[in-house]
């Protein structure tokens, strides 16, 4: 199983980047995906997620991302985007793609993200 992170990097206040995981190893399209985040002294943030449940996706924004980030996937490249819009210093942080079913959790390396001011 791996989940490969990508994309992160310096930007300054108000910039974007998209970030990226690429799976492999497991059925993907029966899994929810998660992007969480650490900052320095902080425990790990559940930031945005799609769910595999109700034969949909249900997406879940923490409050303090809700209309700055858009999480997507796609199905047929195993692939789960997070877009992150007019980003702030408060985004700074490590960003993991998680992969999760019933008892399977699975982590990426995680991808550096930067705000400067």
């Amino acid at each position: 199983v791996q989940l490969v992170e990508s994309g992160g990097g310096l930007v300054q206040t108000g910039g974007s980047l998209r970030l990226s995981c690429a799976a492999s190893g497991f059925t993907f399209r029966t899994y929810d995906m998660n992007w969480y985040r650490q900052a320095p002294g902080k425990e790990r943030q559940l930031v945005a997620g799609i769910n595999v449940r109700l034969g949909g996706g249900e997406i879940y924004y923490a409050d303090s991302v809700k209309g700055r980030f858009t999480t997507s996937r796609d199905n047929t490249k195993n692939t789960f985007d997070l877009q992150m819009n007019n980003l702030n210093s408060e985004d700074t942080a490590v960003y993991f793609c998680n992969a999760r079913r019933r008892d399977n959790d699975y982590w990426g390396q995680g991808t550096q993200v930067t705000v400067s001011s």
